[in-house]
């Protein structure tokens, strides 16, 4: 989990009521007033500060006292990467958004503002003025505000079942012959640490992901994968064989989906529209495996907005396979694996250092 949540905040304990305060740090005006008017029509949230610059950034933060923050990456004077450290330093429960063009290096840069602490990246449209990338930019910055926003303040409720309380299901008697994962927002860092548990498993199985992400950002995640587990990992192609061995993960602005080759199991993509507004989605890869593997599945869901891989999540249970879900504490955002937990399809719901271990143990014949 990411740094930027850990304890309180050094300048005081974090607002328990009113609209989230955003302040946006971005070196063109056109980006910051496009962010503000959208903060600013929304009735839980409100623009703080807007500024150009990191530095403004750094030395106005205790006065404009921020819940969450989004930083552009390239910026004047002190660039988003550099002043991420510093703003934590002065507030360490600030949620921190990276913002940044689609570009390999600021990719790259995104994934390491993630190990410094950032809660989550999102990538800003080449131009504002294509209406369907503005439009997705909108909606999936707003959400993320909200949602990672609302984890500083959220508290047990009395009367609400935590993740220990719901009720599980047993594990599938048929033994998993492929293993499924679905993520999103704190879906890298989560992935890269289960894969460097998972060697016994990618040895003997096909592993196939869908993380929420954009092209560019997929291809880096797979070599972060790579590394992290030790064995190959790449984005899937159209047409490839599904065999134990590797990792396969769902390029980003594809479905992937399996399909029968003859007599083998090939990848199949496709540019079809989003599900459950997100393109690759988690749900077309969980139902199209059914038709492969039938009940012989085990599938997991992370950390992630949203509620991506529960109706999947249902139709492998219904046709004999498991659901691992994250549990909520371990949790950047519990949407995803919150969903199939309350739907009841789960068979665990586990912390994130424990599902590794129990993954190994049901492909090698535990089923308890």
């Amino acid at each position: 989990m990411s740094v930027a949540f850990a304890g309180n905040s050094t300048t005081g304990p974090s607002r328990e009521a009113g609209p989230l305060r955003v302040m946006v740090v971005d070196d063109s005006v056109v980006i910051r007033g496009l962010i503000s008017r959208w903060i600013g029509a929304e009735h839980d949230m409100e623009v703080a500060a807007s500024l150009r610059t990191g530095l403004e950034a750094v030395n106005q933060l205790e006065r404009i006292n921020p819940d969450v923050a989004v930083l552009d990456i390239e910026m004047p004077e002190l660039d988003g990467l550099s002043a991420l450290p510093r703003l934590l330093a002065k507030k360490r429960d600030l949620v921190i958004i990276m913002a940044s063009t689609l570009t390999r290096r600021n990719a790259e840069i995104s994934f390491k503002a993630l190990s410094l602490g950032a809660a989550d990246y999102i990538p800003k449209p080449e131009s504002t003025r294509e209406a369907q990338a503005a439009d997705i930019f909108h909606h999936d910055l707003i959400q993320k505000i909200r949602h990672l926003g609302a984890r500083l303040r959220r508290k047990p409720a009395v009367h609400a079942p935590s993740s220990a309380a719901l009720s599980t299901r047993p594990f599938s008697t048929q033994v998993p012959k492929v293993l499924l994962i679905g993520s999103s927002t704190g879906g890298p860092q989560a992935l890269m640490a289960l894969v460097t548990e998972l060697g016994p498993v990618i040895d003997r199985f096909p592993v196939l992901i869908t993380q929420h992400m954009p092209p560019t950002f997929t291809t880096i995640l797979a070599e972060h994968l790579a590394r992290s587990s030790r064995r190959p990992a790449a984005e899937a192609v159209d047409g490839e064989p599904v065999k134990p061995g590797r990792i396969y993960l769902a390029p980003g602005g594809k479905h992937m989906r399996v399909a029968r080759s003859g007599a083998d199991v090939a990848i199949a993509l496709d540019d079809g529209p989003a599900v459950n507004f997100c393109k690759p989605a988690v749900d077309p890869l969980f139902t199209s495996a059914i038709d492969i593997w039938h009940g012989n599945i085990l599938s997991v869901i992370l950390t992630g907005m949203g509620s991506d891989g529960m109706r999947g999540g249902k139709d492998i249970v219904a046709a004999g396979g498991s659901v691992i879900a994250q549990d909520e504490a371990s949790s950047v955002v519990w949407g995803m694996p919150g969903a199939a937990a309350n739907a009841g399809i789960c068979a665990a719901i586990l912390p994130l250092n424990q599902i590794g271990a129990k993954v190994n143990r049901l492909f090698a014949g535990d089923r308890s």
